[in-house]
């Protein structure tokens, strides 16, 4: 299958994780049945190195296939974005980190928590590594786990970030995940205990946002010349912005057929309800458009063999939090104007979809003043640092 190849397999698979979301809220979790579905279809490999029976793909595919993923269930296009991702961030590990994951296994998963909250002690040839990492989405389907923590010197002052890779067997899982939205995604804790790390093993925040990181003695294709913080971002934004999609086509569908209890007559015809859906679909229109001509410029850039500049790091910010406050208030928008029945319960796309671009929304990539203000440094000639760019 080519790349593209994928994308048509995904829409096959539509129709199905649809049917399978209210099951995916039920579990909290994505179905297993979904998961091997989205194996097979090549997902997973998109963004996996072509060393190991992956695409290395162009990103835009990739995003193409969590906004269609987003439509049909937001927890799965949601945990395929965080697993796609993740398979990208281990081509950059050092060769023989890959060759641990994916030698025995190129089906090999990984599920992710960045945040620093690991407990870590230096050894002559690794490290050993404690703690309790949250959110880690998917993680009930996957082989392995990146941690962050940070090393410290031995006066306990910080030293450097760095991302650590822990064995299944290494590590358990506290499924602590209850919520309002994106139940599905099983965004559970990670636990470590006392676990040895070798050193390669393990990948600095400074390696990883250099223009040359370990694994491109192995991997040349340019899709690993990308930004971790442009690949990781578009990825939680992108499949909010299918949830909306999805909550938008259901406001369509519920309101050709309500009649408005005051005044009667079909809610299609009232001119505000018409305002409403022009409004939200310009919005969700707005959001696609600009996430994916930022990754295709971002793409061109590494095709060409160059870093990408400043300004295009910090336009696909901006552009990539307000694509996700554009979903969220078209959505909005929709649910004021879609009467009481929206509220019930038992599997309302529209609700389920306002419930899910909100919990969307909380996510650290997408605090807009954090990442706006990114571009407006740069804009005015002064200096811009953010691990997120």
């Amino acid at each position: 299958m080519s790349e593209h190849e994928v994308l048509a397999a995904v829409g096959q698979l539509l129709p199905a994780i649809r049917e399978r979301a209210s099951d995916a809220e039920a579990r909290c979790s994505v179905p297993e049945a979904t998961i091997k579905e989205l194996a097979e279809a090549g997902v997973f490999r998109l963004l996996q190195p072509r060393l190991y029976g992956g695409y290395g793909a162009d990103p835009v595919v990739f995003y193409s296939c969590l906004r269609e993923l987003g439509r049909a269930c937001g927890s799965t296009g949601w945990v395929a974005g965080v697993l796609g991702t993740t398979t990208w961030q281990m081509a950059l590990f050092d060769p023989q980190a890959q060759e641990d994951v994916w030698g025995a296994d190129r089906d090999a998963r990984l599920c992710v928590s960045l945040a620093p909250m690991g407990k870590v002690t230096r050894l002559a040839n690794g490290y050993r590594l404690s703690g309790r990492w949250g959110f880690s989405s998917g993680s009930d389907h996957t082989d392995w786990a990146m941690v962050g923590a940070i090393v410290r010197n031995d006066d306990g002052s910080p030293l450097e970030m760095r991302t650590f890779l822990v064995p299944r067997r290494d590590y358990r899982i506290d499924r602590v995940w209850d919520t309002v939205g994106l139940r599905g995604t099983g965004s559970n804790d990670i636990i470590v205990e006392d676990v040895f790390i070798p050193a390669y093993r393990t990948i600095a925040a400074d390696q990883v946002a250099s223009w040359t990181r370990p694994g491109h003695a192995v991997n040349q294709e340019p899709v690993y010349r990308l930004p971790l913080g442009s690949i990781f971002t578009s990825a939680i934004a992108t499949p909010i912005v299918g949830m909306a999609e999805a909550g938008y086509e259901a406001y369509l569908t519920a309101m050709r057929k309500r009649i408005r209890a005051s005044g009667g007559g079909p809610v299609s015809e009232d001119p505000f309800a018409q305002v409403r859906a022009a409004r939200a679909a310009s919005d969700i229109d707005a959001a696609w458009l600009q996430l994916s001509r930022n990754i295709s410029d971002l793409y061109e850039c590494a095709k060409r063999g160059e870093q990408p500049p400043m300004r295009l790091r910090t336009r696909l910010r901006r552009d990539q939090v307000l694509a996700t406050e554009r979903a969220v208030k078209a959505v909005d928008l929709l649910m004021d104007n879609a009467g009481g029945g929206a509220m019930r319960t038992g599997g309302n796309v529209l609700q389920r979809a306002w419930r899910d671009v909100h919990t969307g929304r909380g996510h650290i990539t997408n605090d807009p003043e954090k990442a706006l203000v990114l571009f407006g440094r740069e804009a005015f000639g002064l200096d811009v640092r953010d691990p997120m760019l």
